[in-house]
């Protein structure tokens, strides 16, 4: 196969509107589990310690929290369908993309200096739809002026 065709696929595949996230950022990841024959929702909050190929359609990010003194990670695919929404909470300040220093810090050492940063900006993933021009044979095309001008002769009686 060719990467042309291979570059399609993966395209076709990724989601519209993504979060822009970065390493060092709290986040909530909701994610839709299946539990037999029903999906349930769960969400995991935590902080991104890496962030791969951002650009990609198997772009994923590492989320590390500690839960009764365990160190938990998960790694999501971010365009996965199963992944449901992802929320910045906080924004801290880092100067590298993968933080796995964290791994050996707890308590006051494994704080991250926080950032002021627009919440609503940053979390709104709308997507700006493009305008579609209009095909030429529809411009070719007469348009009806009689049939627009009969509803208001309805009206009038």
């Amino acid at each position: 196969m060719s990467f042309s065709i291979l570059k399609q696929i993966g395209d076709a595949q990724k989601k519209k509107a993504v979060v822009d996230v970065r390493s060092g950022d709290t986040v909530k990841v909701t994610q839709k589990i299946k539990e037999g024959d029903k999906f349930r929702f769960q969400v995991f909050e935590g902080v991104v310690i890496r962030v791969d190929r951002k650009e990609s359609h198997t772009a994923r990010i590492v989320v590390r929290k500690v839960t009764s003194g365990v160190g938990v990670e998960k790694s999501f695919l971010l365009h996965s369908p199963l992944v449901e929404k992802i929320e910045i909470t906080k924004r801290s300040k880092v100067r590298r993309n993968n933080l796995s220093y964290l791994r050996k810090r707890s308590g006051k050492s494994a704080r991250l200096a926080g950032k002021d940063f627009d919440r609503a900006a940053v979390n709104d993933v709308t997507v700006v739809e493009e305008p579609v021009a209009e095909a030429p044979a529809e411009e070719a095309a007469p348009a009806e002026e009689p049939a627009a001008e009969a509803p208001a002769e309805e009206k009038a009686e």
